[in-house]
């Protein structure tokens, strides 16, 4: 893989359920405050981690931290498209969202220098 090649941070696990997708976050931009280039996946249920409401979500105030530093840093949220809600509170901060198919979603990781998956 070329040096420039991003490291794939691939989230599927659900922060309505798991505390994982907040552990991935964290991780996430603790890789892109380096000087590393990152992809942020949202795939299935973790496309909630872009929900208003984070009360709903497990640490929902990390959350919301995390987010808002990973937006600050102009990282982009790649979400799986199937994924995405109709829920008008659904992304209200305005976060950077790059529709992307479960096709594209494999290309992304293939692509990458390092993946790590959640």
């Amino acid at each position: 893989m070329p040096e420039g090649a991003p490291v794939v941070l691939l989230i599927s696990a659900d922060p309505r359920a798991s505390h994982r997708a907040n552990e991935a976050l964290r991780i996430g931009l603790g890789v892109a405050a380096g000087d590393n280039q990152i992809l942020v996946v949202l795939a299935g249920p973790a496309a909630r981690l872009l929900d208003a409401d984070t009360d709903e979500l497990v640490d929902g105030d990390d959350i919301a931290k995390y987010r808002a530093n990973l937006q600050a840093l102009g990282v982009p949220f790649h979400v799986e498209q199937t994924a995405i809600p109709d829920d008008p509170g659904w992304n209200a901060a305005g976060h950077e969202v790059v529709p992307v198919t479960s096709g594209r979603i494999a290309e992304l990781v293939r692509r990458g220098r390092r993946f790590l998956a959640f």
